[in-house]
């Protein structure tokens, strides 16, 4: 396969290093065009209102871009980077942070993996949770580009992508992948007021940047109950939202 990824944690990640190895390993040829900085929580943003500013960033075996813009951007400008046009799959991640229930509607991560979707390429975003080691984001990032090759040629709704979230567990402890529907559980940070040195008032957001983001509880059966269980996690979301239940028998015989 030809393969386009990306991330929204920018071009020097772990996540986006695991992926590139794994699929080369396997044979496949690799196109990365990914974000020069940190850009989660993007969502589907694009730039319109200046230059894409690229840089081609040295990486073995491997075509490799660094774009000053979103993961969107990413993946709108991979067709454009080199003469060879056509991608048969595009991985999103590994993000450092899992991409469960409501968080798909606000990640970089997994808005990637839509992008390409909408331009017909089959897609897949994935993500662990928080503190990861290399041998767990290698571990993950063999599964999904395996996953990648079962669904080679599987015709999916168009806007329908697959979403794979890991546990922060070794891979020797890691339980088996199971399909499920998001969670519908929602954030509930809050804002703290501040002031400015000079008097001015600002807000900020809490707990943002860390692992235990309060959210509503999972739902049993879905997608982050499942993670909270040790469980590699698999769901199909589409653009009217959880495409689980129309395709179960067919992902559950691929997933086998």
């Amino acid at each position: 396969m030809r393969i386009l990824i990306t991330n929204d944690d920018g071009i020097g990640a772990e996540g986006i290093r695991a992926l590139a190895q794994a699929a080369m390993e396997r044979g496949h040829e690799v196109l990365i065009s990914a974000p020069a900085s940190q850009c989660s929580a993007n969502s589907q943003h694009i730039t319109l209102s200046h230059p894409l500013m690229v840089r081609q960033v040295k990486w073995e075996g491997a075509w490799a871009f660094a774009v000053e813009g979103t993961p969107c951007d990413c993946v709108r400008l991979g067709p454009f980077l080199t003469e060879n046009k056509h991608f048969d799959f595009c991985l999103s991640g590994i993000n450092r942070g899992d991409n469960t229930g409501s968080a798909v509607y606000y990640s970089g991560t997994a808005a990637a993996a839509r992008e390409a979707v909408m331009t017909y390429i089959p897609a897949m975003a994935v993500s662990i949770v928080r503190g990861a080691d290399w041998d767990m984001y290698l571990h993950l990032a063999r599964k999904a580009v395996e996953l990648a090759e079962k669904f080679q040629g599987e015709t999916m709704p168009r806007f329908t992508f697959i979403n794979l979230n890991a546990p922060l567990l070794p891979p020797e402890e890691m339980k088996e992948m199971v399909l499920c529907p998001l969670s519908k559980g929602y954030f509930l940070d809050t804002y703290q007021r501040r002031e400015s040195p000079a008097g001015q008032t600002y807000y900020w957001v809490e707990e943002v940047d860390t692992a235990d983001l309060p959210i509503e509880p999972a739902e049993p059966g879905t997608d982050r109950f499942f993670l909270q269980e040790g469980h590699i996690t698999c769901s199909f979301v589409g653009h009217f939202g959880d495409e689980n239940g129309k395709y179960a028998e067919k992902m559950q015989e691929l997933l086998k």
